[in-house]
């Protein structure tokens, strides 16, 4: 039986306390930290032509060293924006710490972003350098003279040579390892992330060097990591998930990240890594282990891996139960957001209730409250809200920046406010609801289309579902829900029926979807998340 980090949660929750320390640097305090033990693990590396690397903690000290005297000597300053767009390249583990230790802001984003989103992002955030690989010159070089703060660019992996272009690995390779670190406050920038949100352009929050710190509560007691494990997050670098599960969490326990370098997510390849590699800890979008369990999961075995968890939207509690007969093993559902650090999970010591958030994270003061600010009693919907003051929880993000009205309207009183809401049961579990913009109103009743897509995937003929508001004469709006079948369905008026019945016995009978519509993908962000937005507007017109 493992020994979990947190063996009584009421004991850990009510003495937890938050290390405030005026000066931090990841790179220094952590990195270098396990990195004196010079052949320490920090990366099992592969990639789908067949490569194989392991990188130590040294190894990575070392290389982010280097890289910070060739990102210095190209003009890059403490407290310049650095945009890097990698996929999982070991480079990118490499770009994240060395900026980290340089004091330079780190932006990542994804590989899926255009030409046009690109320059939205330089532009927005000022960034002076940008670290990516062909694919993203080629999409740079489209809209470079657009972007007059740039002055540096380095490329990864280059085939060609380009003008103007620092190729980095002759550069890292032939740079001094000799760096000072930058004695970095505890509340200076660190990171911006550009957050997907349901509607207008990305926002960019920032977080300072403590977010780093914040991130012991998503490693310690969610991810459940120990020095020896090698941790399998499957997520794409320019996500704040890789953040939390690919960087800070597991490195702060001193565990080793597992990596697959992909195009693409095959969902049987998945499953054969899982089963082929000493992978002990895997954490995986809802849309992840969706994919999987329409695989044939039990004919697999995962002889290391003891834990797994999921996070970025709601998980459905068929997907949890299928896991569980094919491995044995609950998905441990978390919820944060690219604002914060683990605010609330199923934390391995607890009990397992399916379909629930579970409870508050170490360090964060949760509750569901009201219009004015009151804490709800049991059972009753408001907005998810975290206690700040008399002190903010580490990891909670500084500011949207150039934001300031938006940055305010997240505030209200003593709470920070998530923009999603939930109830909690009296055993303090929490049970989310819908994103506060999502929410169907419908002849009086509010429904969150979460509810109606799990009983959706119960079905054996849905892959995936998305449901929202459509417009109705009657009932002012009424639930529509787009559906993707899965392979050897196909869309009949006896499915539609079947569907509706179905949703009708799982769920209370006014929550049931009057619209079905049948549809080849549905839209989502770049980081995996369903876009309901993009559906209701085509409802609503």
């Amino acid at each position: 039986m493992t020994q979990h980090n947190m063996q009584d949660y009421a004991k850990e929750y009510a003495e937890f306390t938050w290390q405030r320390p005026e000066k931090y640097n990841f790179a220094k305090d952590v990195i270098d930290h396990w990195a004196k033990d010079t052949s320490k693990l920090a990366m099992h590396w592969i990639d789908d032509a067949g490569s194989e690397e392991k990188r130590t903690f040294h190894d990575i000290s070392v290389n982010s060293r280097k890289l910070c005297n060739v990102l210095s000597s190209a003009g890059v300053q403490r407290g310049d924006t650095v945009v890097l767009i990698l996929g999982r390249n070991i480079e990118w583990w490499e770009t994240v710490t060395a900026c980290i230790r340089m004091g330079a802001v780190v932006s990542p984003g994804t590989v899926q972003l255009s030409a046009k989103d690109l320059a939205y992002r330089i532009n927005t955030s000022g960034a002076t350098c940008i670290v990516t690989d062909d694919e993203g010159a080629d999409k740079l070089e489209q809209v470079s003279e657009q972007c007059p703060s740039l002055k540096n660019k380095i490329l990864v992996n280059n085939s060609l040579a380009r003008n103007n272009w620092i190729s980095y690995t002759p550069a890292v390779s032939a740079a001094s390892s000799d760096f000072e670190a930058a004695d970095t406050r505890s509340d200076e920038n660190s990171l911006c992330y550009f957050t997907s949100g349901t509607t207008g352009f990305p926002k960019m929050t920032i977080h300072t060097h403590s977010y780093a710190m914040g991130h012991i509560t998503t490693g310690r007691y969610w991810l459940d990591l120990q020095p020896e494990h090698l941790h399998w997050n499957i997520s794409d670098t320019g996500w704040a998930k890789a953040a939390w599960s690919s960087y800070f969490g597991p490195w702060l326990c001193g565990a080793a990240v597992f990596v697959h370098h992909a195009a693409a997510f095959d969902p049987k390849r998945t499953l054969d890594i899982l089963s082929e590699y000493p992978i002990t800890t895997m954490c995986g979008a809802p849309t992840i282990y969706r994919m999987l369990v329409l695989e044939d999961v039990s004919a697999y075995t995962f002889p290391h891996l003891i834990h797994c968890v999921g996070a970025g939207e709601p998980l459905n509690p068929e997907v949890i139960s299928v896991w569980k007969k094919a491995t044995g093993l609950t998905i441990k559902d978390g919820y944060g957001q690219t604002e914060s650090v683990i605010l609330c999970a199923n934390f391995p010591c607890n009990e397992t209730r399916s379909g629930s958030m579970g409870k508050p994270a170490p360090g964060i003061d949760l509750h569901v409250i009201g219009n004015d600010g009151e804490i709800l009693p049991p059972d009753t919907e408001g907005d998810i809200a975290i206690r700040i003051v008399p002190e903010r929880p580490q990891g909670l993000f500084k500011e949207y920046k150039n934001e300031a009205a938006k940055t305010a309207a997240t505030f209200k009183g003593d709470w920070y406010i998530t923009g999603d809401r939930a109830s909690v049961d009296e055993d303090g579990y929490f049970w989310f609801i819908s994103r506060a913009d999502d929410v169907i109103l419908s002849a009086g009743y509010r429904i969150g289309p979460f509810e109606v897509e799990s009983a959706l995937i119960e079905h054996a003929a849905v892959a995936e579902s998305a449901v929202v508001a459509s417009p109705d004469d009657k009932r002012g709006e009424v639930v529509k829900a787009f559906v993707v079948l899965t392979p050897g369905y196909s869309a009949s008026d006896d499915l539609v029926q079947a569907l509706q019945n179905h949703v009708k016995n799982a769920t209370a009978p006014y929550k049931y979807p009057r619209k079905i519509e049948f549809i080849k993908d549905l839209p989502k962000t770049v980081s995996g998340k369903i876009r309901r937005v993009e559906l209701k507007a085509r409802e609503w017109g």
